[in-house]
């Protein structure tokens, strides 16, 4: 394995992707992303002031968030049915056309992360490769995956039959490929200091060839078990780092694309859904709708693409548009997502230059587009700048831009600008120290040891305070779930049996799950307000002990010393209400089932037992997983504002010990007027709105 890895390694370097050209159209659509790159240069600006005058300590905590703001790199998920053009549109944003592979395997279940603008030391690897671990491949091939679940619990035989041929015959293809490399790869990583596009296809692509085609050409060798691949690539375009997800197809025989999608979108701050134009929302989307269901929908863009295939763009855009808007209005969500139309191949033809090239019906659509669509500026555009704004791309940006900017962006500078405010309290209560100690001797009124006892003490009570929080929010909201799932099962008891007085037992019955969905994800948004409500009071009773700690250890009360709260983490999306489960399949499986059963009890009975089978995975995910991910990021939280904390403190007791004929100039100025006068300035500066940090937890 190591000679294939070295091989491959090698043929890479040598066919070293070029690195693009950046046309200045590129950078429209992005003035959100502008504007917050604007704050986060404006917030570094006065960190660096806090670092003039703060001394090594202070330094090194203000470096750490410097570092933090350079590396806030906002992920979006791109999900869509195979063929939508998601991976089209993903390699043009990112400014390379072709990159990766749009005609991937359809056996292949490869999320592919492009982290661009990152920053990066020179030796770290520009592509990994993640393999899939023996658990997860024994659990495919063996069961089927998630079809081979629901088959065996809808006693579908000749659908269990049809997948064991299909996993036999994906087993044999993937030993063919590997050999005796087979067991050794699973759950491996292979890293690469360069990137190539037949580095890519090797792990993401289709090809069976290997007989006969040389080590290069050998597309998908590793395809079948790779399971995330992450490149690192420039992006001098973008204000700000971005992580664009590509996803696999949604149309999957084994739901093995959505259990991945469905993970790649909770560590997601937006999720993009990619729509074909010409198919917009027919039967496989409707599975995307339920996913994107669990999210909140400013956290959504809809991107109908391929309108390039559309006979007469102009009357069908807004026909489509207004189907769109139909179906979503039935997702229970006034506002719904935004909805932008374009064409992905438009954006490559124009970052390429080869727009004559493009076949002819795609060029009717283009002028047909371009007469009627109202775009600011295009007649000022050269050709390449007017197809760039008409491919949507830009207006993709624009909308993701806002959503990252009064999101992610907002919360993650609310953050470190909490941070900065505690330490400048802390060197004003440092400065007022070395004032004070000039004419007096008496200035701590405890020692380090009782100073340690106190500090622990605070520690340990805001631990038990936040643990007693959490556990009020997750009794009721697991007691809540509970009782959602009983509801939903009793009502459908209900209905099952009132199809029964109406139609008999020889009519086959169907029944929506979708009420169960709105029941879960109406008690997780319950549970985030308590979780903020429950957690703020938490964190500021924490504050106050830590302000009133201050006042204890030393005889000085400075003016503007005040504890501030830190920002809440972001909790993780409950997009596991989105899984498929048994109702929603509508194939010969339910009818199989319900042809097995004889009488109307043996039919009610099955079908408790068979929902409560199919659902209980989703609450136990929603009542254990999910709830311990939020209380391992809420312990995470306070820990790092307690030691801040303690760091803080122990700078001023470091003030406090100084000899006095070391206390001049100790901050940069002499004059005690004059640090005052900056500390005021960079408490200006680093203002907060309260009112702001709520960010996309609102």
């Amino acid at each position: 394995m190591k000679d294939l890895i070295q091989e491959s390694e090698a043929e890479s370097v040598a066919a070293a992707q070029v690195e693009p050209t950046w046309p200045a159209f590129m950078r429209q659509g992005l003035e959100p992303l502008e504007t917050l790159r604007s704050q986060i240069e404006d917030l570094q600006e006065s960190l660096a002031d806090i670092q003039a005058i703060g001394g090594t300590q202070v330094a090194k905590k203000t470096q750490r968030m410097m570092h933090e703001l350079d590396a806030f790199a906002p992920a979006i998920t791109f999900i869509g049915q195979v063929k939508s053009g998601k991976t089209t549109l993903v390699n043009t944003m990112s400014g390379r056309p072709g990159l990766l592979p749009a005609d991937v395997n359809p056996w292949t279940s490869v999320v592919t992360s492009m982290h661009l603008g990152h920053p990066r030391s020179k030796d770290a690897p520009v592509a990994t490769f993640s393999f899939f671990d023996a658990e997860e491949w024994d659990h495919l091939v063996k069961n089927g995956g998630r079809i081979g679940e629901l088959s065996e619990r809808t006693g579908a035989e000749k659908e269990a039959e049809r997948l064991r041929v299909q996993i036999a015959e994906m087993r044999e293809k993937t030993k063919e490929r590997l050999g005796r490399k087979f067991e050794l790869l699973l759950g491996q990583t292979h890293s690469y200091q360069t990137m190539a596009n037949d580095l890519i296809q090797r792990y993401v692509c289709l090809g069976d060839d290997f007989e006969t085609a040389s080590s290069r050409e050998r597309k998908g060798q590793f395809a079948d078990i790779t399971r995330s691949a992450e490149l690192y690539l420039s992006a001098p375009h973008l204000p700000v780092a971005l992580t664009l997800r590509d996803t696999p197809g949604m149309n999957d025989t084994f739901m093995m694309r959505e259990q991945i999608t469905i993970r790649s979108i909770r560590d997601s701050k937006i999720c993009c859904v990619v729509l074909s134009a010409h198919q917009a929302l027919n039967a496989v989307d409707m599975g995307i709708i339920r996913m994107i269901s669990s999210v909140k929908s400013r956290q959504v863009v809809i991107f109908v693409n391929r309108v390039d295939e559309l006979s007469c763009p102009h009357e069908q855009i807004p026909e489509i548009h207004a189907s769109l808007l139909k179906t979503l209005t039935n997702r229970d969500d006034p506002e719904g997502p935004q909805i932008i139309f374009g064409s992905a191949i438009w954006g490559d033809a124009a970052q390429r230059d080869c727009i004559a090239d493009l076949p002819p019906d795609s060029i009717a659509a283009l002028e047909d587009y371009g007469s009627y669509a109202t775009v600011p500026g295009i007649e000022d555009m050269d050709e390449r700048g007017a197809v760039w704004a008409l491919s949507g791309v830009p207006a993709l940006y624009t909308a993701l831009g806002e959503r990252i900017a009064e999101g992610a962006g907002r919360k993650a500078i609310s953050s470190v600008r909490r941070r900065a405010t505690n330490i400048v309290s802390g060197l004003r209560a440092s400065s007022s120290i070395v004032t004070i100690k000039a004419t007096s001797d008496t200035i701590r009124n405890m020692e380090d040891t009782e100073i340690e006892l106190l500090m622990s003490r605070i520690a340990s009570d805001a631990t038990e305070r936040l643990n007693a929080s959490l556990n009020t929010v997750f009794s009721s909201f697991g007691e809540r779930v509970d009782q959602a799932h009983y509801r939903f099962v009793e009502r459908a008891i209900d209905a099952l049996l009132q199809h029964f007085e109406n139609n008999g037992d020889d009519q086959v019955w169907s029944y929506s799950a979708d009420g169960l969905r709105m029941l879960m994800r109406t008690a997780y948004q319950v549970m985030r307000s308590r979780f903020n409500k429950q957690c703020t009071k938490a964190l500021e009773a924490t504050a106050a002990d830590l302000t009133e700690a201050y006042g204890r250890i030393f005889n000085v009360a400075p003016e503007n010393f005040s504890v501030e709260t830190p920002t809440l983490p972001d909790l993780p999306q409950p997009v596991t209400i989105a899984q498929m489960i048994i109702l929603d399949v509508k194939t010969s499986w339910w009818k199989s089932w319900w042809g097995q059963r004889k009488g109307w009890r043996a039919h009610s009975d099955g079908f408790r037992e068979l929902i409560e089978a199919e659902t209980l995975p989703m609450v136990q995910d929603l009542k254990v997983t999910q709830l311990e991910d939020i209380r391992a990021l809420a312990h995470e939280n306070l820990n790092e504002f307690l030691s801040e904390q303690r760091s803080v403190l122990s700078d001023i007791c470091d003030k406090a010990q100084i000899k006095t004929e070391d206390l001049h100039g100790l901050f940069g100025v002499t004059s005690q007027e004059e640090r005052e006068e900056l500390f005021d300035i960079i408490f200006e500066e680093l203002d907060i709105d309260l009112d702001e940090d709520a960010g996309d937890d609102a």
